[in-house]
Order: C-alpha cells, then structure tokens, then sequence
C-alpha cells in the first residue's frame, strides 16, 4: 500500500509539473557544456592578456560546476541554473571576470539580459542563456590549470584563496557532499520537489522573507534520508513533518558525515534554526529566520506532521489534486486573507519593466531590515512571498501583502516605519530610484487577485543594476597588458562593454 502511495504521490509530481521534460533538461545541459567552452577560450584570452609563456597558456583552463536545484537534481521547468565558474590563479573578479567575460558573454546571440551583481554577499553575473536564467558566480584558484572534473572538496586546491572565491564555492561543496551522504539519491529528490511544492504553496519558501530556501530544504531532506535509508517517499515525508516539528531548536541540524568535530564547534547560538552545511571547514547555511517567520515555520511543520503522522491516512487526502481547482490537504494554499484582517501592503513602481526589477530585487534584498521593524512594533508579522501586480495602477509596479498580528488592532500608523525603510534602501542604490510606499489594508480591501487561495504569482529574481546613463564613461585598459582596451567603466564603477568580434 505504501509503494502504491509512492507512486500515486509521483504521478502528483508529475501533474503538477514539477518535473522537466527531456527536451528541457537537454537544453539546460546543453547550456552547461557552452559555458565551459566559453570560460575555457576566456582563461586562453586572459592568460595571452597577461604576457604567459606559449605553453602556460596552452594549458590554462577554467571550468563550470552547476550547484542549487539544478546541481541536487530536483529543478523544475522554471528552475534558472547555478552555475559557478571556477578560474586560474591570475584571472581577477574585478577585471577578467566582471569586463574581459561579461564582455565576451555579451556579444553572443544566445544571451541577453546580462546583469553585474557586485555588492551581494556573493558576487555575480546573471543572465538569460536561450531563455533560460542563470546565476553565475566566480571562484579564483590558485592553479594554472582548473580541470572539468576539479576535486573541490579537496582542501589543498582551497589554500590562501580569497574570501569571495572561499563563498562562491561553499555552495557548490554543500551540494556534492550532500549528493555523497545521502543513501538513496532518487528518493531524495523525489522527496525535494514534494517538499519545495509544500513550502511555496504554504508560504514559508524564500530565504530573503526570512524562510527556508533551496540549500536549507536539501540539508534537512538529507538528514531525514540519512536517518531513514530504507524508506519510501510517502515515510521520509511524514518523517520530515515528524522530525522537525518536535526538533529542539536551536540545536543544529547536522549531516552524518564520518568527520569528527567539537561540541563548541558546532553549536550556533545567533540563528533561530541553524542548519549546518556538511563541508569542512564547517559552515552554516546563510539565513534571514527571524522571531515571526520562525514562528511561522514550525506551525507549518506541526501542521503537516499532524497530517503526516499516520503516513497520509488515505491516498485520496493527499492526492486530490488538479492544476486548476482543489488540491490535497498538505499542499493546500495558506489562507492569507482568513488567516489575518490587516496586512502591511508594499507597493513597489518603476517607470518601465526593466528598472522595476532592478527596484524590486534590491527592495527584496532589504526585506529582513524591514520585517524586523514590524516586529518591533506589531509583535508578530507574516512576509508572503508571493508577488502580485496592482491592476489600477499606471506604471509597472509589484505589490506585497504581509499579514500582521490579530491581537494588535491599534497598529495604524505606518509612516514611522516606511520613513526608516526607505532611507535604509535609498542608500547605496545607484540606478534609477523608483517608488516605494507603505500603507495598511483591511482583508476585505484586498483586490481579488490577491486573495492568495491560487498558489499562483509571478517570479521576480532578486537582480538590480548598478547604472547611471548620465555619468562620464572612462576607457578601461587591462592592468596587464596596458594597450589592451577591455572596455569603459562608468563613475560609478559599472563598465560598458564593446563587442569582442571573436
């Protein structure tokens, strides 16, 4: 009976399409083998730009090594790529990889939207490869040659690297020591779609609103698989619930991994729910959990235990689900507007779709800032994740509906907070600055499409440029190779690329 309710459980995955088809998964393989080609004929450029001998630069290379969803194998068909680009020991972020590559990215056909992200914790070039978004950082090496199949797990290669190269690649180790430590791999991805599904529609899905993400669900998978090597995908999910519903935070969650570390090692006392990646030297999982998403987040694990606890009573509870109408009692959409009768609404504008996404982005990347100043003075608020668009308005704009505490019905006055807000994200942005405004509604105010019982709303990548058209542009010339224009740079610090004509 068990196994049937595996399957039947599969066969949701695949309604809900949750699993791309072969072409797709083609495509972005596909996508992944021309990146390396690219960064290849990239670390050859560079390593001519900087004088090396005939024979260092014949062997020069750099690679690519995919990470995220896409690296663990649960992607969806709008997952984007992560894809970290890993060089030799001369080839700089600052230059080679944010003018010499972006530059040579630029001048193909196949991509577009290119976006330098250089103030993140971990920088980044995003951009659009035949449709398809990827996210690509850069570690630098110190080695002349970076092998496609380079052993990044091996400590001696990660020696006197930098701090950012250090961050690029704790990523990518996470994951391919996750992919070691757990015994039975389909069964974990099976059960990281299930469990994606359940958080986006439950609203805790989202590490910048201060929830799980992507690394933080795959580590607490994997630890569950590790505990459980022979059990089926309908028991590792209801031993998910079980497991963490009763957890003791905030106790670690720690992998199994053979390798021996100290108690004070290993104990964070400054997260709600530390997570801790399974490489060594030891790191824990970034995270933005705060008093009330926290909250919010083991209600959710208590809820889908007491549902899970007899292992999904009947199939029909679980499985009674259709793109368009009802769907099981576990992946059932929070009910927002039952749930709360006040909601913080965060009206972002920009004067046209591309400079909102930059708004956006960098609006969301101080999410946590604004989440806690909530909680100051309401005690308790819910940050939706979900986007929506506000239909009688002129200009691009995105829309946030944050349920606030039931108790405290004598929170009216939000201007304190969106004074203090906005100065927060007004400095250091340096693009077109676009609208930010605050205000509370009723539930029974909330247009209709924002009554948050479809699961449905639009996906905006965090991403913002940092360009100012007005600004002196500046020629660029390699630090190397002092005739060899690279491109301009603006004031600011951004450049603008020439076409590199092969």
């Amino acid at each position: 009976m068990e196994d049937e309710r595996s399957l039947s459980l599969l066969k949701l995955m695949v309604n809900e399409g949750l699993f791309p088809s072969p072409e797709e998964d083609e495509k972005r393989k596909i996508i992944v083998e021309k990146l390396k080609t690219i960064v290849v004929a990239w670390a050859k450029k560079v390593a001519w730009q900087r004088c090396l001998p005939k024979q260092q630069i014949a062997a020069t290379s750099a690679t690519i090594l995919t990470y995220g969803s896409y690296g663990l194998g649960f992607h969806d068909p709008e997952s984007d790529i992560d894809a970290l680009c890993v060089g030799p020991f001369f080839a700089t972020i600052a230059e080679d990889f944010f003018i010499v590559l972006h530059n040579i990215l630029k001048s193909r056909p196949e991509i577009s939207e290119i976006h330098c992200v250089k103030d993140s914790k971990v920088p980044l070039m995003r951009f659009t490869f035949d449709g398809i978004s990827v996210d690509l950082p850069y570690a630098q090496l110190k080695v002349l040659n970076v092998p496609e199949n380079v052993d990044i797990l091996n400590l001696s290669l990660l020696t006197n690297i930098d701090e950012t190269s250090w961050k690029s690649l704790s990523g990518v180790r996470a994951n391919q020591r996750i992919l070691l430590l757990v015994p039975n791999l389909m069964n974990f991805q099976s059960m990281l779609r299930c469990l994606k599904l359940w958080a986006k529609r439950r609203g805790v899905y989202g590490n910048l609103n201060g929830f799980l993400g992507g690394v933080h669900l795959a580590v607490l998978a994997a630890f569950v698989c590790q505990n459980q090597p022979n059990a089926s995908v309908i028991a590792l999910i209801s031993n998910f619930f079980s497991t963490y519903a009763m957890w003791p935070w905030p106790t670690p969650v720690m992998l199994q991994d053979g390798m021996s570390s100290n108690v004070e090692d290993v104990i964070e006392t400054r997260f709600y729910m530390p997570i801790r990646l399974p490489c060594s030297p030891y790191e824990y999982c970034h995270s933005n959990v705060t008093k009330s998403t926290f909250t919010k987040i083991r209600a959710e694990f208590l809820r889908g235990h007491s549902m899970t606890r007899t292992c999904f009573l009947t199939i029909q509870d679980l499985l009674k689900l259709k793109l368009d109408s009802d769907v099981g009692r576990i992946f059932e959409p929070f009910p927002y507007s039952t749930n709360y009768t006040r909601f913080v609404k965060i009206y972002l504008s920009a004067p046209d779709q591309d400079e909102l996404g930059d708004w956006v982005g960098w609006v969301k990347s101080h999410f946590r800032c604004l989440l806690l100043k909530l909680e100051a003075v309401q005690g308790f608020c819910d940050p939706n994740p979900m986007e929506y668009v506000d239909m009688d308005a002129s200009e691009p704009n995105v829309v946030f509906y944050w349920g606030l505490n039931r108790s405290r019905c004598n929170f009216v006055y939000i201007e304190p907070v969106e004074e203090d807000f906005s100065r927060s994200i007004y400095c250091g942005y340096y693009g077109i600055r676009g609208k930010m405004e605050l205000s509370i509604v009723q539930a029974s105010e909330l247009p209709k499409n924002a009554r948050f019982d479809s699961g449905n709303g639009k996906k905006m990548k965090a991403c913002w440029k940092m360009l100012d058209y007005n600004q002196r542009r500046t020629p660029a010339y390699s630090q190397h190779l002092p005739s060899y224009f690279v491109g301009y740079v603006e004031s600011n610090g951004d450049t603008e690329y020439p076409s590199t004509g092969g």
